[in-house]
Order: structure tokens, then sequence, then C-alpha cells
């Protein structure tokens, strides 16, 4: 049977298997449906009398000429008929309706005119009626007939991965309706696994319904040799849509998810819509869901200048501030390369088109005293969010004299400059790394907060500090997808190492909410969660990956880098905002002159380009700087 079915299909699509049909065939098959249906009609109506010349054949060409005349304005024949669906049964019932009406409404007009005329040309109203009936059917019919055969004979069965979905309600239903029809697919729906106990035992087109209990067990997946597992519950929370990838990752299986509803096209989803599952929707957390009214105060109709535009915090926290209606926003950075992207980006953001004339693009270098103060004279910024810095610890270790150049010298021209010429609030990034420092890039990142919030006046200055941002440049996450896919082995430095992580938009937003809130001097520290083992993180971004043969391996701490990330030194405390995700950091505060002395000590060692020199003054600023670097650790006997 399947090879007359498969003959029948190679002689209908021939060469057209890979594309479409042309029009003017599908257009002759839904005239000869057309004419057969009419011939039925009229047969049905009049049995035996037919014979009798009851009916006048010489009418049938009217019904049919007034069809053509629909479909070719409605263009029933456009569609593949190898994807048809609801949309092509209702463009068959406008088009088959509008040429009933027409031949109703006509037959009406001509018969208050000529009576006879409309009886010799017309067929009876019963008569069109019953067509109408039988054309729509037949049209709608032969279209899914095709689909349902082409699918059969012509998709591919090799290679297929045995798939679960998760979740059968709109979501997981509209998945298995794309994947049916796809025949290039390369997944074969075994099963269907809900939450809700009422779904749990019915059927989805044959396919089964089961409980987690039963499928998400190692004896169901080997019965049914799993493959994949797609999640498709779009309304998940963030916890519960954790919790089943984190099943499927320990049954051994691929998984997958479809976007939320808002991003599929027409209400339909599209096979290359299915998305793998990434790392961040294991250690995201809950979303944040900020107030706009401080923000919007802050920044709407005001001059912006972030500096590190082009870098991962930087160029989130300018894609925020652009929704904020900025009447000015300055984007400036060193890196040429990722600057040119960066613009081509925002100039082309559909959301950002219309702002063009309010964003600029500078190239610079914090550190150089003529060209900031050129900026700052050109655009007079009323906010500033300071997000440049060197941020690599083994790398600063090796250069401490380009981190405290340009952490804390390119920090304090920064913020001199705001005070100059009337900035009202400088946001200064800084990182859990100030805390209780074991590297150079720490400890300038606390000597510039140091600085900053020793300057209190006009301009209100506030730190915010935060730990490792997921997929941000130089993060580890990127470093370990690079590392998979290389074939490995996954260098962690140790076994045991621990780190805070939050999403970059998440960081960004706070950043946002806590310049909005502070009032000078404040140090704001983000709620960071809970600890990641960065072990485990390359064990799952291994189980993600399907790579389980990938090493991973312990290569030993770097020069001034830290076992455990603190937020808080050990003489701070916090107390409460408004916000329960944003906390006010109580530390040491010092006299501006006391900074201004020891930063001429700093900038003399500075001048002599000595790395134990620097370092030495750096420890003297901050006194819990504690190097975990054996160049610089003998400075603390």
């Amino acid at each position: 049977m399947r090879k007359i079915i498969t003959r029948f299909c190679n002689f209908i699509f021939g060469k057209h298997k890979s594309n479409t049909l042309p029009r003017y065939w599908i257009l002759a098959v839904d005239m000869i449906i057309v004419i057969l249906a009419y011939v039925l009609a009229i047969m049905m109506l009049y049995f035996k009398d037919i014979a009798a010349s009851v009916f006048d054949w010489s009418r049938i060409w009217l019904v049919p000429a007034v069809y053509l005349l629909a479909f070719l304005i409605s263009r029933v024949y456009d569609g593949m008929l190898r994807y048809s669906g609801f949309n092509d049964v209702r463009k068959i019932f406008y088009a088959c309706t509008s040429a009933l009406s027409f031949l109703i409404i006509s037959k009406l007009v001509i018969h208050q005119i000529s009576p006879n005329l409309a009886t010799d040309i017309y067929p009876r109203y019963v008569t069109i009626i019953y067509h109408y009936l039988i054309t729509m059917v037949a049209m709608s019919l032969m279209r899914f007939v095709i689909r349902r055969l082409y699918n059969e004979v012509y998709k591919n069965t090799a290679d297929k991965m045995n798939t679960l979905i998760y979740g059968a309600g709109d979501g997981g239903t509209m998945l298995f309706r794309t994947l049916s029809q796809d025949t290039n697919s390369k997944f074969k729906i075994k099963a269907f696994v809900d939450d809700d106990p009422k779904r749990v035992g019915t059927q989805i087109n044959t396919i089964k319904i089961y409980s987690p209990k039963v499928a998400m067990t190692p004896e169901f997946i080997e019965k049914y040799d799993i493959d994949v597992m797609i999640v498709a519950i779009p309304s998940l929370t963030q916890e519960r849509n954790k919790e089943i990838i984190e099943q499927g990752l320990a049954l051994n299986l691929i998984v997958k998810s479809i976007p939320a509803f808002d991003k599929w096209v027409d209400g339909k989803i599209s096979t290359n819509q299915i998305e793998d599952i990434r790392i961040e929707d294991l250690l995201g957390r809950k979303p944040i869901i900020l107030g706009k009214s401080n923000v919007i105060r802050e920044i709407n109709d005001k001059v912006v200048l972030v500096t590190g535009a082009a870098g991962s915090i930087g160029s989130e926290i300018c894609r925020q501030v652009m929704h904020y209606n900025p009447s000015k926003l300055i984007m400036l950075d060193q890196a040429e390369s990722p600057m040119y992207d960066f613009q081509f980006e925002m100039n082309n953001t559909p959301e950002f088109k219309e702002m063009k004339s309010r964003m600029a693009f500078v190239i610079t270098n914090v550190k150089d005293p003529i060209r900031m103060r050129e900026v700052f004279e050109t655009y007079h910024p009323q906010v500033v969010f300071h997000a440049a810095a060197y941020k690599h610890v083994p790398f600063m270790e090796e250069n401490a004299y380009e981190a405290v150049f340009v952490n804390v010298f390119g920090t304090k021209l920064v913020a001199d400059l705001s005070i100059e010429y009337g900035v009202e609030k400088f946001v200064m990034i800084s990182t859990d790394k100030a805390v209780n420092p074991t590297n150079v890039m720490g400890a300038t990142k606390r000597i510039a907060e140091i600085y900053t919030q020793s300057r209190q006046g006009n301009t209100k200055f506030i730190t915010t500090r935060f730990g490792n941002v997921l997929g941000s440049n130089g993060s580890v996450v990127p470093l370990f997808r690079k590392q998979i896919e290389q074939g490995g082995p996954i260098t962690v430095t140790d076994r045991r190492i621990t780190r805070f992580f939050m999403t970059i938009p998440e960081a960004c937003s706070l950043v946002l909410e806590a310049g909005s809130i502070g009032e000078g001097g404040d140090i704001f520290v983000f709620d960071m969660g809970e600890k990641v083992k960065i072990w485990d993180l390359a064990e799952k971004m291994r189980k993600l990956a399907h790579r389980p043969e990938v090493e991973i391996i312990e290569t030993g701490l770097r020069p001034g880098e830290k076992l455990y990330e603190e937020v808080l030194a050990n003489e701070e405390n916090t107390i409460k905002t408004d916000n329960e995700k944003i906390m006010h950091a109580i530390v040491r505060k010092y006299a501006a002159a006391d900074v201004d002395a020891m930063f001429i000590k700093l900038h003399e060692a500075l001048e002599t380009c000595d790395p134990m020199k620097i370092v030495a003054q750096m420890k003297a600023i901050v006194p819990e700087f504690k190097s975990n670097n054996s160049i610089f650790s003998q400075l603390d006997k």
C-alpha cells in the first residue's frame, strides 16, 4: 500500500517535492473540484428526472465562472499544500462564500428585471447552496489529504531522535503539530509529560500523556529509547523550569525548550525556534521586578555619559538607559572594534532607530585628561555611569602600572571632571573583588571606591558592588563553552572555588535603580543569591552540550585569585533599602584631605613604574589587601 502511495505522490509532486506545486496546477485542481461538485449537487437534487432533461446542461458554465473569478481575487491557490492549515481553510471559506453571495444576489436582481432570463441561466437556489457546501468541504479535504500524503512519503525518517515533550498544553500541542508537519524535523515524538493530573492518561493525536513520576525515570527513558526532552511550557516559573531541566540532564537527555508565547510568529512556532538550554537558565534566579519611577526621574530628558560603553556591563547599561528617554546618551570606550560593532547594533535596533540623533559614540581612554575634558566640555553630562576598568585578575597582576593608571587615576579624572562640570550623579561600577582584596585589580577598585566616596558636594557619588555576570566578556562561561567546542579539557583552577553570578540585564537594572536612590557617598551591595561552585558549573555545561567525554581538570589558583568571593569586608555591615535586592553598605569613610595625600604618594610610586613600589603604596591605602601573588605577598611581612 505504501508503495502505491509513494508512486502516486511521485507522480503528483515529481520534481516539486523540495519546493511547491505550480500555482496553476492547484488552481486547475480547484476548478475540477468546483465542476465535479456542481455535477454532484445536480445529481443529488434531480435523481431520475435528470435523464428526462429536467436540467439544462448548457447552464453549467455560470457557476464555475463565478468561482474562478472568486479564486483569482482571493488567491486561494497561493498556499503550499504541504503546510495547509486553518488559514487556508479560512481563505477557501471567504472565496466560496463570496461566490455564493454573488450568485444569489445577482439572481435576485436579474429575476426582478427578467424572470425568464434568471430561470434560463441560473440554477435553483438549493443547487447553488448544495454546490457551495460540497465545494468547500472537498477543497479543504483535498489540501489536508495531500499534506498528509506528502508528510508520510517524503518526511525524513532516518536519524530521528526519539523525543519527549514536557507540557501537553497549548505550547506542547502547537509544538507537536509543527514537528509533525515539518518533513525535515529530526524529532520523533514518543510521549508527552504533564504536571496536570487531569491530562495524564489522555492522548494527543494517539501520543499518550504521562505523569512526571512515570516518564521522568531511567526505566521509561530506556524503554522508549528517548534521546531528547523539549520543555514546551513557556509560562513556567524560573524555579520549576530549572527543576525540569535538572531532571532531564540527570537522565542524560538532550534538553531543549521553546520561547515565550510573545516570540511566536502569528501565533505559531517554527522548528528553528526550538532552543538549546543555556547555562543561564540553570543559574538564573527569579526575575527581579524593579520600579521604574525612580530611574525615570533620574534619566528622563537628561544627558547621560557611560564609560566602558562597549563592554558587557556598559553596553547593557546603554541599552537600558535608552528606554528611559535621555536627551542625549554619550557612549565612550577605548576599544575601537567592539565600539564599532556596538554602534552598528544601536543604530540598527528598531526601537532605537528614531533616537539616533540622541546617541553619540566617542573613542578615547578615561586616563586621557585632554580628550576627557573635551568630552565634558562638548556634552555637559548630567549623569555619569563609570563602567570603564581593567577587570582581568591575572593580567593586572602582571601590569600593576596600567591597572592603577586606568582603574584608579582614570576614575579620579572622570570624577574630578564630573565635579568641575556640575554632574548631578556619578555611579561607579565596582566589584566584589574590592572586598578584602587579594589581587591588584580588586585593590584598584577599592581605592577608586575610597576616592569617590570622599568627594562629596553638589555631585553625588554612588558605588555599586556585585559579583560575576553570566556571559560577560572574559567570564568563565564563554571560556568553558569554547573549551567544550574544542573537545576539552575544561580547566578549573580549583575544585573548591566558588563565585557569585547574576545575569547582565539583572545587574544593570540594579545599577540604574541604585543610582537613582543614592544620595551621595553610598556603596550599594546587590543580592547575588547563592554561591556557585565553578566545578559544578563546568559539569552542567558539559551535560548541556551533551559531551560527557570532555574532561574537567584542575590547574591551580592563578596569582591573586581567591577561592571564595565576598560582598562585604569584615568591618562592614549593611542596612536595608526599599528594594530588597539592594543593600546599603556601612563602610569606613576617609577624609578628602587624607585621600588626597594618599593619592599623591600613589602617583609618585606610579611614576617609578616599579610594580613592587606601586603595590606597596596600594597596601598602605588598603590595609586589608593581602596578596595571593607570591611576588607581592612578601610586602605583607
